[in-house]
């Protein structure tokens, strides 16, 4: 049990249609950006440094791709398929930079289901404040797998 209350489980492959999509608003903060450089131990001054960053073509920093990607991966633990899914493989692109305090807003559609390798296909598309693309990919996501043959406490030491 976590903190008193049973985790649950994303949806099963066979609880899974081509077309579903999520949309997700992310909001970029300083904090956010500090919390992933002090984690990686990332001090690219292309990230935190203006006065490198303005005289590069950028102009200012950026949000650092992996950070991009985060945001992806977390969507997909969290709701598509959720808690219990795993990602196989990921083709991301980044056509635009991403800037500090941008609001970026993710769209993930499921496109494929294979029920005989137990993966679905998911693209995603990020776009910025301007409309632009700025993130942009697909991914190979393994759904959770239904635990059995435990009375259901399979959990509970999570």
């Amino acid at each position: 049990m976590l903190l008193g209350k049973k985790r649950k489980l994303g949806r099963e492959i066979k609880e899974m249609s081509v077309g579903e999509k999520l949309a997700l608003t992310e909001k970029i903060e300083d904090k956010d950006i500090l919390l992933y450089l002090g984690l990686t131990d990332d001090a690219n001054p292309l990230y935190i440094q203006h006065d490198y960053a303005s005289q590069t073509p950028f102009k200012k920093p950026i949000v650092p791709s992996i950070m991009l990607t985060g945001m992806i991966t977390s969507a997909i633990s969290k709701y598509l398929p959720g808690p219990g899914s795993h990602i196989l493989s990921q083709d991301i692109q980044f056509p635009k930079p991403v800037y500090h305090y941008a609001t970026v807003h993710l769209l993930l559609e499921v496109v494929e289901i294979n029920h005989d390798d137990h993966t679905v296909k998911i693209t995603v598309v990020g776009t910025n404040e301007k409309e632009e693309v700025v993130i942009s990919g697909q991914l190979k996501v393994c759904p959770p797998h239904r635990l059995g043959g435990m009375d259901g406490n399979v959990l509970d030491n999570f």
